[in-house]
């Protein structure tokens, strides 16, 4: 006869035994994130000049991008910083920064000097923070987060 255990394990104590740092996690998911933060704000603050930056680029409906723009960078970092859907939030940004790498930073349409210098550095700069919130969504927020504590997984075997 078979027989059906059941167990409950919370990510602290998987993290724990895999070795990662909740306190390191925490940290690394506030300075990730505080970037966007900003930018957000500044967004907000000067929605006419970044719809006139995406216009340029010919990217439709400007102002309504320029607004879910600094919506997505301030409301998705505020929601990394505090850790709450962390997961989604790491995967939409990281998806939103490669789209405004390919827009905004295209250093392969640039004819080579100080200008094509500076987007390929900022390319490069976005395809590590790419890395990072491809990382943020796997491990998850960690401990120190609103999702942390309220995770519990149930495994059958």
């Amino acid at each position: 006869m078979a027989t059906t255990t059941y167990f409950q394990t919370n990510d602290a104590e998987v993290r724990k035994a895999a070795g990662v740092s909740d306190a390191l996690l925490t940290v690394g998911r506030i300075v990730i994130a505080l970037m966007f933060i900003m930018s957000g704000i500044e967004k907000f603050m000067g929605l006419d000049t970044t719809a006139q930056m995406i216009a340029s680029k010919g990217l439709p409906q400007p102002t309504l991008l320029a607004f879910a723009t600094a919506a997505l960078e301030l409301g998705g970092g505020v929601m990394i910083v505090i850790g709450w859907q962390t997961r989604i939030m790491a995967l939409a940004l990281a998806i939103f920064t490669a789209i405004a790498s390919y827009f905004f930073h295209d250093f392969w349409n640039m004819p080579q000097g100080a200008e094509h210098t500076n987007n390929m550095i900022h390319f490069m700069k976005n395809v590590s923070i790419i890395g990072g919130f491809l990382m943020l969504a796997a491990v998850g927020a960690g401990r120190f987060s609103v999702d942390g504590p309220c995770i519990v997984h149930t495994k059958a075997t």
